[in-house]
């Protein structure tokens, strides 16, 4: 049974929670590349029964500092935490970040949260991890301060695959080309986007194709086009199968991005349902139909082609 972690959304933990292991970052995809940091940090907790906290910041300071990047994430919020919980760690700390937390200088970030709030033991961090006022603080200042802050700092190296270093930005890129088996691969399951289904303007019902609309909200664009998908709903143990158009439905001219998903031999109401979509096989990328006929060609064929990967 997965074991639930405390939420935390300060630096006030309880008693229990001092003292431990801490990984600090976004974690954003929780690829490879992450699970290999918390598998040693497992290894830690085990070897010196510890707990594990992992420190992340809300929103993320790459969105804070860019208000013109709206669609970045690779993981909401919650599928996060759910992946965590999966590797058994016990708390999570959720910073809000601000202005005020950005101009917090890192030797007291060091000082007053690290050592006086956490007094934590050891800390995991990539080698270029940046933190404090400008980026001012990096690895070599935490290493520093280890003895003069009663921890110890764990640098493990970076995962490569095939002479890259697997990292969030890496698979925000393959995403982006259309490479989404490459992606999946390195995240070691299928990306998935969670949203609740709205009501939209019913062109895919008018077209004999019935669809469930779904804001895409802050994740990162992957390539506009038609994807073979698993839909799975919230609080049901099961998944169902179909296809997916994310992108702007050219031929009808709309302007903001959407994802529309046609499920499989189904019938019934899902709308303002949470569903999950894991996308499994990039078929086509968008494009736009001279008319509603040869965009009903398409889908059929495009169907015939999601069956087949999804089977």
């Amino acid at each position: 049974m997965v074991k639930k972690l405390k939420f935390y959304n300060n630096f006030k933990v309880s008693k229990a929670h001092k003292q431990s292991i801490l990984l600090i970052g976004n974690f954003d995809g929780l690829h490879l590349g992450h699970q290999k940091l918390f598998n040693l940090a497992n290894k830690y907790k085990k070897k010196f029964k510890l707990k594990i906290g992992v420190i992340t910041f809300e929103p993320m300071p790459k969105m804070y500092f860019n208000k013109n990047l709206k669609n970045f994430r690779i993981l909401s919020i919650h599928q996060k935490i759910k992946i965590l919980e999966k590797l058994d760690v016990d708390f999570l700390i959720t910073k809000k970040f601000n202005k005020q937390f950005s101009k917090i200088k890192s030797q007291n970030f060091i000082k007053e949260i690290l050592y006086k709030k956490l007094k934590a033991k050891y800390i995991f961090v990539s080698n270029n991890f940046r933190f404090g006022n400008k980026r001012e603080g990096d690895v070599n200042q935490l290493i520093y301060n280890e003895k003069n802050f009663n921890y110890k700092i764990i640098k493990p190296k970076p995962f490569i695959l095939k002479k890259k270093v697997i990292s969030s930005t890496l698979i925000r890129k393959l995403l982006s080309d259309g490479k989404l088996e490459h992606a999946n691969k390195l995240l070691g399951r299928k990306w998935s986007i969670e949203s609740k289904v709205e009501k939209g303007r019913q062109l895919g019902k008018k077209i004999g194709y019935p669809t469930c609309n779904l804001d895409i909200k802050d994740y990162v664009i992957a390539k506009p086009g038609v994807y073979a998908v698993k839909i799975f709903q919230k609080n049901k143990n099961f998944s169902l199968k179909g296809i997916a158009n994310l992108g702007y439905r050219p031929t009808f001219r709309q302007k903001k991005i959407l994802l529309e998903v046609y499920i499989f031999n189904f019938s019934g109401n899902l709308y303002n349902k949470h569903l999950t979509i894991e996308f499994i096989n990039f078929i086509r990328k968008e494009k736009k139909f001279k008319n509603i006929n040869q965009l009903r060609k398409q889908i059929n064929l495009d169907l015939k082609s999601a069956k087949k990967k999804l089977n």
